[in-house]
């Protein structure tokens, strides 16, 4: 009886991660984003890239965006004709500007990102536990095999042919979720690895790394009793994400942003920034100064707010 309680158990789990992480809809980025029709057309119009970044900018000021491409312009998208959020990337495959994109995945014929990236690492795990009960249970009749104490039958096909496919599949998608697993504790996407998100500050890996914990809360949310079922539970809207800050009295901040000096994006153009005050997300609403530990304190400086910015193609 539990045998057959586990096995349908995790059998359904599996099935139903796997059924929202295939037809869950990527999230793509909301129409405040989009360019107003008079700014479209001028922008369109113009020829020069310093015009051009300069109409973004304009349109960018109030937007949540902390981030940059390498060369310090502003993420724009040609193809869906609006400021990319940051994390938010472009797939070729979708042909959309998909929110925190991850990876476009072929098994699933799917984007990964916001919108899915919990159903992704549930399917990951489910599958994972599947495989090992698979293996596990057909292990017994495996040793009979190869101490030919299993009688002669065409069922020493499927028991060989059974036990190497699980136990291989275990392997492969054991790599793949402790891989996962390592993203989600640094709050880093696939593409975030391979190319550090650019910010005021520079290219920083570690920008949207909150600590362990909040990065876990980040994607499977605050109510632990849902983390593991396939439902949303994803902290935030995908367009706005805190980054590694120092919390400040409001009317410092508006001071020191004020006195601050603006870092030039091309010929001496400044590059508009909004501050995430603590109100903003709840991941920051307990914590009065937060930094994480490590060589990334060196970034993080007394009496002022860090706020960074990511790199696209």
């Amino acid at each position: 009886v539990v045998y057959l309680v586990v096995f349908h158990l995790s059998f359904v789990m599996f099935v139903w991660s796997y059924w929202k992480t295939i037809f869950t809809s990527p999230a793509s980025p909301s129409n405040e984003f989009c360019l107003s029709k008079a700014d479209k057309e001028q922008y369109e119009k113009e020829e020069r890239p310093e015009s051009q970044q300069e109409i973004l900018r304009r349109a960018a000021k109030d937007l949540p965006i902390y981030t940059t491409t390498a060369s310090r312009a502003i993420r724009y998208c040609d193809r869906c004709q609006l400021i990319k959020p940051d994390r938010c990337h472009h797939c070729s495959a979708c042909d959309i500007c998909v929110l925190k994109m991850d990876h476009h995945c072929p098994w699933v014929n799917n984007c990964v990102g916001f919108s899915n990236y919990k159903f992704f690492l549930l399917f990951l795990m489910y599958s994972l536990l599947y495989c090992l009960f698979v293996a596990a249970t057909v292990l017994q009749y495996f040793i009979k095999f190869w101490t030919n104490e299993l009688p002669d039958t065409h069922a020493k096909f499927h028991v060989l042919f059974l036990f190497f496919v699980a136990a291989m599949f275990f392997i492969s998608i054991l790599s793949l979720f402790s891989y996962h697993c390592w993203l989600v504790g640094k709050n880093r996407s696939t593409i975030e690895t391979f190319r550090a998100p650019t910010f005021r500050n520079g290219p920083d890996k570690n920008g949207f790394s909150l600590g362990c914990s909040k990065n876990l809360r980040e994607v499977f949310g605050d109510e632990k009793k849902y983390w593991l079922l396939p439902i949303f539970t994803s902290l935030g809207d995908g367009c706005n994400f805190p980054t590694r800050l120092v919390i400040m009295d409001p009317e410092q901040l508006t001071v020191s942003s004020q006195n601050e000096p603006a870092k030039s994006s091309g010929a001496n153009q400044s590059f508009p920034t909004r501050p995430l005050s603590e109100s903003q997300n709840r991941l920051l609403a307990s914590d009065s100064q937060w930094a994480e530990s490590g060589p990334e304190e060196e970034n993080v400086k007394s009496g002022s707010l860090h706020h960074n910015t990511s790199d696209d193609s």
